[in-house]
């Protein structure tokens, strides 16, 4: 799934287009606001700046984006997320943007205020401590959507855009679970930069460690327990408090960047599947399309014959 519901109403709004690039159509409620973005022509260098989080969601097309402050210059692409920090500029270039096919993308900007609330709700209910999970890290954040993440961005599009029942009640309830996705986001990655060089005294940078270092394997969820220290039932519950995902779900993800990665490399699907312990090639087909919105051939041939061109390129 690559694009977000849009209502028929809602597709007509779009279509009233003011300018050509960045085009913005916005909802708001009381801690957040939701745009929507269409840009229809070739563009470098447009700035984008809040004083709150914001949350961004592509829908179709490419983006390079330009964080300065992190020296960062990736793409951006859809079913995935790019959060910036609040005061954290970005420069955008829209390398693919067209009349017939613009370049779309959803962003939510969030009340520090409201992040704080979900933040320290979390840490009384799980009592937890405010130096433990959850605690909001101004940083930056890229990563791919999983199915949780893509269907709560549908779901408000047509919360925000829809005036139904209870509209009020039921964006704070999906502001609260974004809010809290982010959080088990940045928690993860922090626990994983630590699990490279332990600084935090955690059994879970060991546990992401050990999974890390034996992607072509089975997890032993016996194992990484007394890796954690934890009975079973608690190591399954603080994995996906901490996480939102089991140990499983955290395992194929990481399987999958590293198989985007070695597709970038120009390396065999076969190999790849194989080497990363996916029971099959199809099997492994449908988990990297249903993630990254096309199969591994597809993308395998896309590498190639950019390779090919940049070397008949260089020939001439």
């Amino acid at each position: 799934m690559t694009a977000y519901l849009m209502t028929e109403k809602l597709t007509k709004q779009r279509k009233a287009v003011d300018v050509l690039i960045e085009n913005k159509l916005t909802f708001a409620s009381d801690s957040a606001h939701l745009s929507i973005y269409d840009t229809y022509k070739n563009a470098q260098k447009v700035a984008l700046h809040s004083s709150e989080l914001l949350f961004c969601g592509m829908i179709t097309g490419k983006k390079i984006m330009h964080v300065n402050d992190s020296d960062y210059h990736h793409a951006f692409l859809p079913q995935q997320s790019f959060v910036l920090a609040p005061e954290q500029g970005v420069l955008i270039d829209f390398p693919e943007a067209s009349i017939a096919q613009p370049t779309t993308c959803l962003a939510i900007e969030i009340s520090k205020e409201k992040i704080s609330q979900v933040a320290d709700a979390l840490n009384i209910q799980q009592q937890i401590s405010k130096d433990d999970f959850f605690q909001y890290t101004p940083q930056l954040v890229h990563t791919e959507h999983n199915q949780n993440t893509q269907s709560l961005l549908e779901r408000m599009v047509g919360l925000f855009s829809e005036n139904e029942q209870d509209r009020k009640y039921l964006i704070e309830l999906s502001i609260n679970e974004l809010i809290t996705r982010l959080l088990q986001q940045q928690s993860r990655d922090l626990l994983l930069a630590n699990s490279q060089k332990p600084i935090i005294d955690c059994g879970f940078t060991h546990v992401l460690r050990h999974i890390k270092q034996n992607l072509s394997h089975p997890l032993d969820i016996d194992e990484l327990c007394k890796i954690a220290c934890m009975s079973r039932s608690k190591f399954y519950q603080q994995f996906k408090l901490a996480f939102g995902q089991s140990p499983a779900q955290w395992q194929q993800q990481l399987r999958l960047k590293l198989a985007h990665s070695q597709l970038q490399q120009g390396k065999s699907v076969s190999q790849i599947c194989y080497e990363l312990g996916f029971a099959s090639p199809s099997h492994f087909s449908r988990l990297f399309k249903s993630a990254f919105g096309k199969p591994p051939k597809s993308m395998l041939m896309q590498v190639k014959n950019k390779l090919d061109k940049k070397c008949n390129n260089s020939l001439q």
